[in-house]
């Protein structure tokens, strides 16, 4: 591989999600115009004409067009419940023993994890798939809660935007902050969000009526700027607090405190997006107390402060 990899091969086949696949392109296809020296030279690679979502895609070349690139993307499959096609996981194989940096976006992760290239190593996906992810390949080491692994050779997203993030931070290893921001701005996109930073996932409010907590947790998100305590839930909800507890592990996967702790975050992170107020005003407005508080938690649970949340966002 040249000091700066140029060729980007990106893999088609039946069954892929056209976003993960035309945002590779778009990212690695097009040239910015302030860029000093030369571009990706990207190419489409399948076995034949492929079906990706609604749109039917004549690939460039045959899939052994992956073992001759610098790197390989492979974009997101729609169906993790099926084996990944056999061809594909062998040309990724090849590919990376060929010396390519394999790249998955989203589910693509499950061809790189079948191809064996992930064993021993962290990864991650969406969060929705990364249960199956472990279940299914237990010598890679998944992290659902971060957008991107970076293992030098080896790489992968979780969905959508963190695709975008992912193929941002190759362009920036292979050319610079100011290539990279140059893109990013193109794009109208954030120009850096780093790896570690968490997925913004966070654990809603069920949209089902008639679940026992139906009417309780309505109340709580009215009073996120209160003090609550697991006693104050369970007086409320007129029952124990282990009943309570009982019942937010089915209802929300998690416990009373943790559950709270998360709207606390999230009414955060939505003033941050949308309003001048100070860290302080936000801390109090989210029932965290004081501005100390609430950096330490939202730095742990989000992976950055809450000022580089409000700039990144504000981008």
């Amino acid at each position: 591989m040249s000091s700066v990899p140029r060729s980007v091969a990106i893999a088609a086949t039946d069954g892929m999600l056209h976003f993960e696949l035309a945002l590779a392109y778009e990212v690695f296809g097009s040239a910015p115009a302030a860029l000093p020296g030369p571009w990706y030279d990207v190419r489409v690679c399948g076995t034949h004409p492929v079906r990706v979502g609604r749109f039917l895609l004549e690939p460039d070349c045959g899939l052994d067009g992956l073992t001759h690139a610098d790197t390989v993307i492979v974009p997101a499959l729609a169906d993790v419940e099926q084996d990944p096609p056999a061809d594909l996981v062998e040309a990724v194989r090849a590919a990376h023993e060929s010396g390519a940096r394999v790249v998955s976006l989203c589910t693509g992760v499950f061809v790189l994890a079948a191809a064996g290239l992930l064993d021993g190593l962290s990864a991650t996906a969406h969060w929705a798939h990364a249960e199956e992810l472990a279940a299914r390949y237990p010598r890679v080491k998944v992290d659902p809660d971060v957008l991107y692994v970076d293992n030098g050779s080896v790489l992968t997203s979780a969905g959508k935007a963190a695709a975008m993030d992912l193929c941002l931070h190759l362009v920036r290893r292979d050319h610079g902050s100011a290539i990279a921001n140059v893109v990013a701005r193109y794009l109208v996109v954030p120009p850096h969000r780093a790896g570690g930073q968490a997925q913004f996932v966070t654990t809603p409010v069920p949209a089902q009526d008639g679940h026992p907590l139906a009417e309780l947790l309505p109340w709580v998100m009215r009073r996120l700027d209160q003090p609550l305590t697991v006693e104050d839930l369970a007086r409320e909800a007129n029952m124990s607090s282990r009943h309570l507890s009982r019942h937010f592990r089915s209802v929300t996967g998690t416990t009373p405190l943790q559950w709270l702790l998360t709207q606390r975050i999230r009414r955060a992170q939505e003033l941050l997006e949308t309003t001048n107020d100070s860290v302080e005003a936000i801390a109090s407005a989210a029932g965290m107390g004081t501005a100390a508080t609430l950096r330490r938690h939202f730095h742990r649970t989000i992976g950055v402060p809450p000022d580089t949340y409000r700039r990144t966002f504000r981008a």
